[in-house]
């Protein structure tokens, strides 16, 4: 199995280790499961998805931020892209999954729904239609482009990595 935590000498690194996170790439009836940030008035799209705990398999952090973030679970998931995010984001792991049924809701114990409670930092899982994505401000705009080459032809077979550059852009 992969280690979620690599020993790293430099950026990047939390602890002693490098941060690693999973993101969700889910897609039903030509929609794309997103969420929807609001952070202190700058509003952007980015995919479901969080940092990987320590002891934890990207696969079982996969698991646990579809359902804190969006209520669901996947059947299957086979990683397509390695985001090399830099600090302090680390590794991005994004997952294609399939088999997901339902509508997006925060668990009402999730560190994002306690967040949202303060009323400034909002998060909001939702479906967009996924011919509106290249016109939504996205994290990253590398893996914006990105997911819309998939879209309009295949998602690679394995796993494709690529450095976003300004992460913040």
């Amino acid at each position: 199995m992969k280690r979620v935590w690599r020993r790293q000498v430099g950026t990047g690194i939390i602890g002693g280790y490098m941060r690693q996170a999973v993101r969700a790439v889910v897609v039903k009836s030509g929609k794309m499961l997103v969420m929807k940030r609001n952070k202190f008035g700058q509003v952007y799209y980015t995919l479901i998805g969080g940092r990987i705990e320590l002891n934890e398999t990207p696969e079982q952090a996969l698991v646990r931020e579809l359902g804190e973030e969006a209520g669901m679970t996947a059947k299957t998931a086979r990683l397509i892209f390695i985001e090399k995010a830099g600090d302090p984001f680390g590794d991005q792991l994004i997952y294609l999954c399939d088999g997901v049924e339902g509508d997006p809701v925060l668990s009402p114990d999730s560190e994002e729904a306690h967040i949202n409670a303060l009323g400034k930092n909002l998060y909001e899982p939702m479906w967009l239609p996924i011919n509106e994505l290249a016109s939504v401000p996205f994290r990253s705009e590398v893996l914006k482009r990105k997911l819309l080459q998939g879209f309009a032809s295949n998602f690679p077979e394995s796993a494709e990595t690529f450095d976003p550059g300004n992460y913040h852009a």
